[in-house]
């Protein structure tokens, strides 16, 4: 059973813009975070952005926070990640998650998430 489902990736150019979606087929509770990673070939899943839900905080890893934008709807059960600026090395299978017990500091650990999408590539020529 699909919980999460990733979509909008795709081949874009340095420089453009993408908007990721996440949809959760499952409950999203108030305190459950909706977190985006994302793993390079030969390269460790990365956290890249995340939002509680209720809370509406957000956080960003340093590498996208000027460029990149989470943001969710809460009627729609989706969360987007808008990627601006793109650069080659954003190339990347991203994915969404839910943390079910979140709390500021472990929101970026990918450990703590409880549910996985199955990923979209973003690949982005320079």
């Amino acid at each position: 059973q699909v919980q999460l489902v990733e979509s909008g990736g795709g081949l874009v150019q340095a420089g453009t813009s993408l908007t990721l979606s996440c949809t959760a087929s499952v409950t999203i509770y108030a305190n459950d975070a909706i977190g985006w990673f994302r793993q390079a070939p030969t390269r460790e899943r990365e956290f890249v952005a995340a939002v509680r839900w209720r809370l509406n905080d957000k956080i960003y890893a340093d590498s996208v926070k000027d460029r990149f934008t989470i943001r969710r709807d809460a009627a729609k059960n989706t969360v987007y990640l808008q990627m601006n600026s793109l650069k080659s090395e954003d190339t990347a299978v991203y994915y969404c998650a839910v943390d079910r017990s979140p709390t500021r500091a472990t929101m970026k650990i990918s450990d703590k998430y409880d549910i996985w999408g199955q990923g979209t590539q973003v690949t982005v020529s320079s």
